[in-house]
């Protein structure tokens, strides 16, 4: 089990109404074999941005709840993927259930017996009828 904070830089159309995202994280792992994990990573995420209308600032939440796995490729260096949906917490137009997806990289180092320190970017998508919402993510973690 770890807990996190996760950062997120909005890309392409997404980055015209968002500025950043922020927001916790609670990350499962469960080795398949000495080198690969499987993970379920449950979040928040907030997105902020500049005003849409006369004092009206972008704020939109979402809930990503995203599955996959997570391979080790020395030590302390993982690359992984990870796929699942992503919940708007925003009423109207906009809100609704997305596909999740996400490749990531990382490094996940001990600093005790039993807890690491985690640390990764990814490039995560939301799509749904409608376009893809996207971002750069950087993760910060512990990892029990």
């Amino acid at each position: 089990m770890g807990i996190g904070v996760d950062f997120a830089f909005p890309q392409s159309n997404f980055g015209s109404n968002a500025n950043y995202g922020v927001g916790p994280s609670i990350l499962f792992q469960s080795p398949i074999n000495n080198n690969l994990n499987f993970t379920v990573n449950v979040g928040y995420l907030r997105f902020n941005g500049d005003a849409i209308f006369t004092n009206i600032k972008y704020r939109e939440g979402f809930v990503p709840i995203k599955a996959g796995l997570r391979y080790f490729i020395s030590e302390y260096i993982y690359g992984g993927g990870e796929a699942g949906v992503s919940f708007s917490t925003a009423n109207g137009n906009g809100s609704g259930i997305a596909f999740a997806y996400n490749p990531s990289i990382g490094v996940e180092f001990p600093v005790s017996n039993t807890g690491s320190i985690d640390a990764g970017i990814r490039y995560e998508g939301w799509s749904r009828g409608s376009g893809t919402r996207s971002f750069i993510g950087l993760h910060v973690g512990y990892n029990f």
